[in-house]
């Protein structure tokens, strides 16, 4: 595993696993909430998004938490050798998702380019205004998403590795061991 894409829903843990991973593995990491959230929660335009992230996976080695499946997948997934799924039930998704949401709404703590959780997206209805919203609609959407692209004949060169549940993750990140020689790490 040189070239990691890690998805899933919004609060299933992409970002922990990603930094775990990148720790583990010793690859440089891309986080495309980071590099799409402008200050003020701007979009960066598509195409600047498209050529940013095109630029930081033109390497040999790196790890991108994040989906934005309709604007970079294919960049990204082209590029990968592994696609790591994190596939939690939605009721654990939720249980991490809204502490998680509400300390960083309290603390105001930083998120991205000065960006920080709003206290009133918690209690909008619009997913596009709340990420409690759109993690809870946003689910089987990507279950699904992600059940077809796994049997898609255009992804035959990734290795898909689903996790359901955080015995699962814990047990995927224990099987990692430093690669002989060089200090860094691959799949053990």
């Amino acid at each position: 595993m040189q070239r990691i894409s890690v998805v899933g829903n919004s609060g299933s843990g992409k970002t922990t696993l990603a930094v775990a991973l990148a720790e583990t593995l010793g690859l440089p990491m891309v986080e495309l909430d980071a590099e799409f959230h402008q200050p003020g929660w701007e979009p960066r335009p598509t195409e600047e998004f498209r050529a940013r992230v095109a630029t930081l996976t033109a390497g040999p080695r790196w790890i991108v938490d994040g989906n934005y499946s309709a604007v970079v997948r294919d960049l990204v997934w082209a590029r990968a050798d592994t696609v790591v799924w994190l596939d939690l039930p939605r009721w654990r998704v939720v249980s991490q998702l809204v502490p998680r949401t509400v300390g960083r709404a309290v603390t105001r703590r930083e998120l991205w380019n000065g960006n920080r959780e709003p206290f009133t997206g918690m209690f909008r209805w619009d997913p596009e205004r709340s990420i409690l919203r759109w993690s809870w609609t946003r689910h089987r959407v990507y279950r699904t998403r992600y059940e077809a692209a796994m049997e898609d004949p255009a992804h035959t060169h990734l290795r898909f590795v689903r996790l359901g549940s955080r015995a699962e993750i814990a047990r995927f990140i224990g099987g990692l061991s430093p690669r002989p020689g060089d200090g860094s790490a691959a799949a053990g």
